[in-house]
């Protein structure tokens, strides 16, 4: 007699294994260190411009980089391509509000387009925008609407062995100095990174949130998150704050949600599919700005860019990212590659975060000086010696000629539910013999840059 299986098994195991089975693989093109050599030259040492065929092991982003569970391409086979009201959207829309309870959800192509709709309807010349760290594209979209983007994470956040549990939080005390400094009247909103990428992929507690919120109530501001990996700052949550270790990690979703009046999310990370953005809203006004311009520029309400098939897989990527066994072994897996290289003697943002490991960059290459690119020669040192794409996030991605970023880092950000454990193994060897070869890398300089998030298209060359 057949019996089902309990939703959760309790195992005094030690080893974890991915929550899963692999259904259909996809094969990697193995190539030489001359062949790699070759090609990043013609990239001009810039990793974006390098075909993924030549790429062994990709974590240059975690971003619509995930594999899709066999829910997900039977939703993609179901997927209603009507042009408004589709049952795809409906689908969508209820699994999003049952997890936010947001009333007002707008869908579109990637997060960046949330963000561009935001921005546009609310900054503007002589506006600011406070966030823990603003993200290269969140930052770039503040600027071309022509208002600051300003970054007020605590001073924890910029030292690498602190164990602060929650290093993606904001300084409340540089926030109300910022409010006394340029008026709530030039804040349009202020938002958080849940988790903070550009900070070292760090959660965000709900003490740090409820604060903000405060803060945000007495100088009637409204409160945004970036909430990219709200799944994974939750069980961060859960994991590390007290009083959450009982919550489910939907509770703890919930409760993050309920403190915002909006949020933009790149559902391409915590949506587990590989396109799709959502804005949400909670001012009637403002949703009916934003509806009007995301017609003019995405596409009708109910699909906003995206096709039913993608709503579909969103709808269930949303509800499968909640699941904790999943989240275990997400954050398990990153934590097992930084301290493999904790262990080897490379200095990484500590403790292991949410989406990604990253290094030091400074450490990692002392003779190279942030006008060389340190972070930038890692990440070509990498590809290099094994085929392995990296990030910069640095003088490269931040810096502006004039002045470096505090940090000089290199993100590996590992795909979900694409890489088992040998492939970073692999990772964790070669970034190792990479550490004991430092002495033989060389600075970069850029020779080709677009005037906005350069690192995507400039061109650098080594400096003998």
């Amino acid at each position: 007699m057949r019996t089902s299986a309990p939703a959760k098994t309790e195992t005094l195991m030690k080893t974890i294994i991915e929550p899963f089975r692999i259904k259909t693989v996809e094969p990697i093109r193995m190539t030489t260190r001359e062949y790699r050599e070759e090609v990043l030259r013609r990239a001009g040492f810039n990793v974006f411009g390098i075909d993924a065929v030549d790429v062994l092991i990709d974590l240059l982003t975690d971003s619509g980089t995930g594999a899709m569970s066999s829910e997900q391409w039977a939703g993609i086979m179901r997927g209603d391509e009507s042009y408004a009201g589709a049952r795809s959207f409906h689908r969508f829309y209820d699994r999003v509000s049952a997890i936010t309870g947001f009333e007002h959800i707008l869908p579109t192509h990637q997060g960046r387009a949330s963000e561009r709709i935001l921005f546009e309807i609310t900054a503007g010349p002589g506006k600011v925008i406070p966030n823990n760290n603003h993200f290269d594209t969140t930052r770039a979209n503040i600027e071309h609407s022509g208002a600051k983007a300003i970054d007020l994470v605590i001073d924890d956040a910029r030292v690498f062995k602190s164990r602060h549990p929650f290093k993606g939080n904001m300084d409340i005390d540089k926030l109300e100095l910022t409010f006394k400094k340029v008026g709530a009247e030039s804040i349009p909103l202020v938002m958080l990174t849940v988790t903070n990428n550009s900070g070292g992929g760090q959660p965000v507690s709900l003490e740090n949130m409820r604060a903000v919120r405060k803060l945000c109530d007495a100088h009637d501001t409204p409160f945004f998150l970036d909430a990219c990996r709200f799944a994974e700052n939750a069980y961060l949550i859960k994991k590390r704050e007290e009083g959450y270790a009982d919550k489910t990690v939907g509770e703890i979703v919930r409760e993050m949600f309920d403190l915002a009046d909006g949020a933009t999310i790149s559902a391409k990370k915590d949506g587990l599919a590989n396109i799709g953005g959502v804005l949400l809203l909670r001012e009637s006004e403002l949703a009916q700005k934003a509806r009007n311009l995301l017609i003019l520029t995405e596409g009708f309400v109910t699909y906003g860019g995206l096709a039913g098939r993608d709503l579909e897989a969103l709808a269930q990527g949303f509800e499968e990212v909640l699941q904790e066994d999943y989240l275990h072994y997400r954050l398990r897996s990153v934590e097992y590659l930084g301290e493999n290289l904790l262990a080897g003697g490379v200095q990484i943002v500590e403790p292991p975060g949410g989406h990604a490991i990253y290094i030091d960059a400074k450490e990692f290459c002392p003779h190279i000086p942030a006008a060389g690119f340190p972070g930038q020669a890692v990440v070509c040192a990498l590809y290099r010696h094994a085929g392995i794409r990296a990030v910069e996030i640095g003088s490269l991605m931040f810096g502006n000629g004039d002045s470096a970023p505090d940090m000089e880092l290199v993100r590996l950000a590992v795909p979900r539910r694409v890489y088992t454990q040998s492939h970073l193994d692999y990772v964790i060897e070669a970034v190792l013999e990479v550490y004991s070869q430092r002495d033989k890398m060389k600075p970069l300089r850029v020779v080709e840059s677009a005037p906005h998030l350069r690192h995507f298209t400039a061109r650098l060359e080594e400096v003998e």
